[in-house]
């Protein structure tokens, strides 16, 4: 019996069954083959006789460029120039990248009317099917953001070996990449996403990601096809995170489809709490209908919040529908789902909208997102550790622009976990889709502004995204489009029927950078800036006051450029005030988008760099700085200036090297450490400019008694207690405490200095800390170059399975240990262990002082961890 039973289990990971009903997924033993090398048609490749013995093995979920990979005929775009050797779709045409997908599979004719059913998840851009021999799609099948579900029960074979074939044709047009964004911007008259054609932050998808992109699976019913259930939660009144809770409110319905020949009723049912929710229903023959169910109360409801202000608690139901005449299950789906409820509010002080959920006010600390893999090299591992970066970096929503996705269920499935709220634009951008006008374009801004073609296609594939991802608790809001508005024609329907009718819960906001979001008082687009900024501007300079876009730096460090540039190209970039961005760049470091990021006059106050080395630690000096006085500025002037903002960008779909708190390979810099201490829940700063201290509270809960301590050390070590004062603060709010300025200024005026800020509690618990640099008086950080160097001590532990506790102490005299960058390498090869979590990173330790960091991975076989940690004055 044991043996049986670990069989079973094999099955049922090796065939990829999905956590519902009976459905597996056909994700492996594909073979593809380019059209221009076969002249037969899908009836005859489809036909299981068909030889495909000399076809290729594909990659599905996939694209033609991935399966080109892994069979080995293309090099690695994200490397180097390897993008350039690769054939562009505009180049070659259509054809070139117009492939067939193969997949054969066993499954038995069905009996007592049982129903097969084939889901393609998505493809881009349009297909045809072929299943032994016969043609499935009787109507065209195109569209990338668009499910097809097809009921195959009479296609298969009646020995059980079947056969799909299917074609897959690249967009059409395919758009010229010109180096405007999104290229000549006719990507955009598909439904699809337009960053393919090149972008300022990636070069062109050379294949523009055509192939059968998404999962396909096969699932069995029997004649009562249960779909697209619908989860709402209703919770009144203004809730404080905790056990007890009032009532909340569910309502759930479902769509029901008859493939039979005859009604059938029966019940609709659910199980919560121990308690059944029913509702008898009749289905016609070879007929769809939406039942909703009686609404059910739920007593003392554990409630979902977003980071940080709560837990990320979940409820599963089982919704199944039972054939009356037998008692029998013809189909059920598992839904999970959180209870929280988000509203909206306008803030007439700051002219912005304010984001509540559960009737609490939340102060937004948001990043862009992009897309996960520019390739659509999509896993749950990877949406897992991107999604838990941003909620270390103490975060709590992400926005997915507009030029890309509606993202994946397993990308909400992350963000549920991680407390992150969403905001979801539909596939519109300002760039291509005609904000502006654009020499690069290859039409006018009136036709533009009509894009895509097919306007009916746009709403199909509108309400099908809706109902694939709104049960999810993390959705949060829907957005018209990055930068621009849809089309009138799809705004209003969008706006006014579809989603009131299909969700009806969530924010719509027209466009990212709309008045209505965000009233733009100050002219301009609405978002921005995008370079590296002096500090001071981001607490002193006044912007919009929900920003959609502000940010821009993240080049990674020495090992993170190692891993895409070859090393003959790892030249620091330099200072040059005649070049076009003030710098002389290594044409590879152009490609992979560093030109423009702006570098050159922040870090040439650290001294100019002398090596590759050099310039990547002090880039991240940079980082660090750029990203903790970003949010910081922004916390300082909660709900007076600002109800939010959202970081461009957070992370990168490719190799590039503009506005990332890691790399591609999962590998954080320092933007993303930067970020996370100043954006902390509780946190105590200091005005670069007034060297004013303050403390920002987002908690629902006043602080009491608690103890504001700011020392100043010097570059030598030595200590001076600047002040000592005991504060008390309300809730969701910021707070100037004690200035500092007169007391620092004679400090830090020949070299420059360190400002170190602890906020204890009652107990003399740690509950906040900040540790600065200042440059002296001439804005030069003299005093760094001077500095001693000083040993510490490191210690490490495995704590558990995949977690490692370090210990780092710095010797009672001398100088501060600046700047250490901590890392948990394969001790055999050197290499990062990666995705790896750390508590805190590029920590600074006072004399006498230390620090303790705590770092989870995923542990492998025949690998064993090393902790290497490289400071500013300390020795490898």
């Amino acid at each position: 019996m044991r043996k049986h039973i670990v069989l079973i289990l094999i099955c049922l990971v090796t065939a990829g069954w999905l956590p519902a009903q009976n459905r597996y997924e056909l994700n492996s033993g594909w073979k593809c083959h380019p059209l221009s090398q076969t002249k037969d048609r899908g009836e005859n490749i489809s036909n299981p006789s068909y030889s495909i013995s000399k076809w290729k093995n594909a990659v599905v979920p996939g694209t033609v460029l991935t399966s080109l990979l892994a069979n080995k005929e293309i090099p690695d775009p994200f490397y180097g120039m390897n993008n350039e050797k690769i054939p562009d779709i505009y180049d070659t045409g259509r054809d070139y990248y117009t492939y067939w997908f193969v997949k054969d599979f066993q499954e038995n004719t069905p009996v007592n009317g049982e129903q097969i059913w084939l889901t393609f998840r998505g493809i881009n851009y349009s297909c045809e099917i072929y299943l032994n021999g016969q043609k499935v799609n009787k109507e065209k099948y195109e569209g990338m953001f668009l499910r097809k579900t097809f009921n195959i029960t009479g296609l298969l074979s009646k020995n059980g070996k079947n056969r799909l074939a299917v074609i897959v044709y690249p967009p059409d047009p395919v758009g010229k990449p010109n180096g405007g964004q999104g290229g000549d911007g006719r990507i955009a008259k598909n439904v699809s996403h337009q960053y393919v054609a090149g972008w300022d932050w990636i070069q062109p998808i050379r294949d523009r990601n055509t192939g059968i992109w998404d999962k396909v699976y096969i699932e069995k019913t029997g004649l009562v096809n249960l779909k697209n259930p619908h989860v709402i939660t209703l919770v009144p009144g203004k809730r404080i995170p905790g056990d007890k809770q009032d009532e909340a409110v569910l309502k759930v319905s479902a769509e029901l489809q008859n493939a039979g020949n005859a009604k059938i009723s029966g019940t609709l049912k659910y199980e919560i709490n121990g308690d059944i929710v029913t509702q008898k229903v009749s289905v016609d023959a070879n007929s769809e209908i939406e039942v909703s169910m009686p609404d059910y109360t739920i007593k003392n409801p554990k409630l979902w919040w977003p980071s940080g202000y709560g837990n990320q608690d979940l409820y599963k139901i089982k919704i199944e529908f039972v054939d009356e005449s037998n008692q029998k299950t013809q189909d059920f789906e598992i839904v999970q789902f959180g209870v929280r409820e988000i509203q909206t509010e306008w803030n007439s002080h700051t002219r912005s909208k304010e984001i509540y959920v559960n009737g609490q006010r939340i102060f937004i600390k948001g990043g862009n997102w992009i897309i996960s893999d520019a390739m659509l090299r999509f896993s749950n591992e990877r949406y897992d550790a991107e999604i838990r970066y941003h909620r270390d970096m103490n975060l709590n929503l992400i926005r997915i622009w507009g030029g890309a996705l509606t993202e994946r269920p397993e990308f909400y499935e992350a963000c549920n976990k991680y407390g992150m709220l969403v905001i979801q634009d539909f596939w519109f951008s300002g760039d291509c889709n005609g904000r502006w006008l654009d020499p690069l374009k290859a039409e006018d801004q009136w036709t533009r502004r009509k894009y895509p073609d097919n306007h009916g296609l746009v709403l199909e594939s509108a309400i099908d995204m809706i109902k694939m991802i709104r049960n999810h608790a993390s959705l949060a809001m829907w957005c018209g489009g990055n930068e621009i508005k849809p089309p009138v024609d799809i705004l209003l329907p969008l706006r006014d029927t579809i989603l009131p009718k299909l969700d009806g819960t969530r924010w719509f906001i027209d466009y990212s950078n709309s008045d209505e979001w965000s009233y733009n008082f100050l002219g301009g687009n609405g978002d921005g800036p995008y370079t590296i900024q002096p500090i001071e501007s981001f607490w002193e300079k006044q912007t919009w006051p929900f920003n959609s876009e502000v940010g821009s730096v993240g080049v990674g460090d020495y090992e993170s450029l190692l891993r895409f540039i070859p090393k003959e190209n790892l030249i620091a970039p330099r200072y040059n005030p005649d070049a076009k961005f003030k710098e002389d760049v290594d044409p590879v470091w152009t490609y992979h988008t560093y030109s423009g990021v702006g570098y050159e006059n922040h870090i040439l106050p650290y001294g100019e760099p002398t090596d590759i080395k050099d310039f990547a630690m002090k880039a991240q000096l940079v980082n660090y700085n750029q990203y903790r006085a970003l949010i910081e500025g922004f916390s300082s002037h909660m709900w007076e200036w600002y109800t939010g903002t959202i970081i461009w960008k957070t992370q990168n779909p490719w190799t590039s090297m503009r506005g990332q708190m890691y790399d591609y390979y999962l590998d954080p810099n320092a933007c993303l450490f930067g970020l996370r201490k100043g954006s902390e829940m509780i946190h105590i700063m200091c005005n670069p400019v007034t060297k004013q201290t303050m403390v920002v509270n987002n908690s629902f809960e006043p602080l009491n008694d608690m103890m504001l301590v700011a020392k100043h050390y010097d570059y030598a070590g030595n200590e001076t207690l600047l002040t000592q004062e005991v504060l008390y603060m309300e809730a969701s709010h910021s707070k100037k405490i004690i200035p500092l300025q007169k007391q620092l200024e004679e400090k830090l005026k020949e070299d420059g200095g360190f400002l170190y800020l602890q906020l204890l509690d009652r107990n003399q618990k740690l509950v906040s800390d900040n540790f600065y640099w200042y440059p002296n008086a001439k804005g030069e950080y003299t005093g760094l170059n001077k500095m001693n160097k000083t040993e510490i001590k490191v210690t490490s532990r495995i704590a558990a399975s995949g977690k490692m506790e370090i210990s780092i102490t710095n010797a009672e005299k001398g100088p501060v240990a600046f700047f250490n960058r901590i890392a948990i390498v394969d001790s055999k090869t050197g290499e990062r262990i990666l995705p790896a979590f750390y508590s805190d990173n590029y920590i600074s330790v006072v004399p006498g002082e230390t620090k303790n960091i705590t770092v989870e991975y995923t542990p492998q076989p025949d690998v064993t961890p090393k902790v290497v940690v490289l400071g500013w004055n300390t020795e490898k």
